[in-house]
């Protein structure tokens, strides 16, 4: 999940790739009953330029839009907007860096600082519009992360329009107070609308008449390695066992107290926590010496890390922030074999608590508790089996199959329209 590693996409690509080269790959006829089943390899050899909007640095965490970006890539040329840097002498203008052999575009205004909201819309507008022009990109669809967007492109008309909704953005820290409305008229201007959980869809489904629910999926080979008896970091090594690890974002959905409470309840134990401080201010963070902050790692790292732990932790807040969230961490974490103790998280504990695979605490004396029993079950070979036959059915190459054979669809079907 931490900074992308882009040595491993050509590997998912590879995989992708294998997977397009049978003769029919097709929907899942249970996602929506409605739908026809498609091949969608036709619509990817003609792919359209795929114009992401996102709120999401490209290269600062590796999750789901590179998980499906990527993937979209090895098929057309991705362009990726980022939110604008502003500073004082910038002269208005797009960044462009490639990605990937090129297919990959991170664009990034530079904007000065100064301008009121309306006057960095008109530039940024100006801006966008000069870009296609450039690039010759008549043909194109949007997929958008953030609504806000829509302030400088709903003057254009994408041949599609996604929005994959993978969080409840307004419930975040720091949102802007337009982001409900923008999302109305969101839901009113996509054509395919998918969500990053399946709580999340339950909020939307009657918003949108085509919103498909695509939980956190999982690259299986590559968190595997934690399985494996790899040399350990050198910042990790030396922390004495046992270790319970979390990798990800600490924000404000991060449980800064749970984790308080239990360094200090059990103070033979050793906290892992990797990744950057976003939003929260640092001194806040508990501070002992059982609890060890090693930063961010990039995605090719996290195996390694993640192999050395004992018990893997999901200490999440319970908050607005965090009502809606899917955890990519869960299946990865059960990918690399790896006992995990989450908090009640609606989308952990629909479906991996209910089928045993997650144990569920959320005071900080349930959760040493919740911890100790998952220690007990590291060799516990009927608990590795049903997970790993409930993750063979999971993948990111599934999910986004999945994804292209709804847009196929949604396109044949708005050109029969027109």
């Amino acid at each position: 999940m931490l900074k992308s590693d882009h040595d491993n996409t050509a590997k998912n690509a590879d995989l992708t790739t294998d997977l397009l080269m049978e003769d029919s790959v097709t929907l899942k006829k249970e996602l929506d009953p409605k739908k026809p089943a498609t091949n969608i390899n036709s619509f990817l050899a003609d792919m359209p330029n795929i114009i992401c909007m996102s709120h999401l640095r490209w290269d600062f965490v590796f999750q789901r839009p590179q998980h499906l970006l990527t993937r979209f890539a090895q098929h057309t040329n991705l362009y990726y907007f980022e939110e604008p840097l502003f500073y004082d002498g910038a002269q208005p203008r797009l960044d462009v860096t490639t990605r990937e052999g090129g297919n990959i575009n991170i664009v990034v205004a530079h904007l000065p600082n100064g301008l009121t909201p309306q006057e960095s819309d008109a530039k940024q507008i100006e801006l966008i519009d000069q870009f296609l022009a450039e690039h010759n990109l008549g043909r194109f669809i949007f997929w958008y992360y953030t609504p806000m967007a829509l302030e400088i492109t709903r003057h254009l008309q994408p041949e599609l329009t996604v929005f994959d909704c993978m969080d409840e953005l307004s419930a975040f820290k720091g949102a802007p107070p337009r982001l409900r409305e923008l999302e109305a008229e969101m839901f009113k201007k996509a054509d395919l609308v998918f969500t990053g959980g399946q709580s999340i869809y339950e909020s939307k489904k009657n918003q949108h008449p085509d919103v498909y629910a695509f939980p956190s999926s999982i690259d299986k080979a590559h968190f595997a390695q934690g399985r494996e008896a790899l040399v350990e970091p050198a910042d990790q090594a030396n922390i004495p066992h046992p270790r319970f690890g979390f990798y990800g974002v600490v924000d404000e959905r991060f449980d800064i107290e749970l984790l308080r409470s239990m360094a200090a309840l059990r103070p033979d134990w050793h906290f892992v926590i990797i990744g950057p401080v976003v939003k929260i201010d640092p001194a806040d963070l508990p501070a002992a010496e059982n609890i060890h902050y090693l930063g961010g790692k990039n995605y090719k790292e996290l195996p390694i890390y993640l192999g050395g732990w004992d018990v893997a932790l999901l200490p999440f807040a319970r908050n607005e922030s965090t009502k809606y969230i899917s955890p990519t961490k869960t299946p990865e974490y059960l990918a690399a074999g790896k006992p995990v103790v989450s908090t009640s998280i609606t989308d952990v504990i629909r479906p991996y608590g209910e089928l045993g695979l997650v144990h569920i605490a959320d005071t900080p004396e349930d959760f040493v508790a919740a911890i100790e029993k998952a220690l007990a079950q590291r060799e516990d070979a009927e608990w590795k089996a049903k997970t790993d036959e409930f993750l063979s059915g999971i993948s990111w190459d599934i999910t986004w199959q999945n994804m292209v054979g709804l847009m196929q669809i949604a396109v044949t079907e708005k050109k029969s329209a027109s």
